[in-house]
């Protein structure tokens, strides 16, 4: 059984940063790129950010480009979300999300890529 634990969420204030963790179990970690999305209040899910099984790639959203920066573990089945100058607009549940394709030779970057999610973590910046 698939599971992915977000942690690290909390209130900010603008400008500064939080680390977002994904712990994975249940599927060979090595072998699955990973992604983060979030979801502000009204608002679809969107692709922040994502990195390839073998964490030699990684892709942003434009959004966040500069800011955050995506990187993970194989030997802890740990994804990282690490977030700086946060602004007002980051505000939103974040979710980490692991890709349905084993080996994927290119980043996945919608939703319909991912077959299992997090529970998800709330991040809220303050002006």
């Amino acid at each position: 059984q698939v599971q992915l634990v977000e942690s690290g969420g909390g209130l900010v204030q603008a400008g500064g940063s939080l680390r977002l963790s994904c712990a994975a179990s249940g599927r060979t970690f090595s072998s699955y790129s990973m992604g983060w999305f979030r979801q502000a209040p009204g608002k679809d899910r969107e692709f922040v950010s994502a990195i390839k099984w073998s964490g030699g790639s990684t892709y942003y959203a434009d959004s966040v480009k500069g800011r955050f920066t995506i990187s993970r573990d194989n030997g802890q089945n740990t994804v990282y979300l690490q977030m700086n100058s946060l602004k007002p607009e980051d505000t939103a549940i974040y979710y980490c999300a692991l890709d349905r394709v084993r080996l994927r030779p290119v980043l996945p970057t919608a939703p319909r890529d991912y077959d299992y999610w997090g529970q998800g973590t709330q991040v809220t910046v303050s002006a």
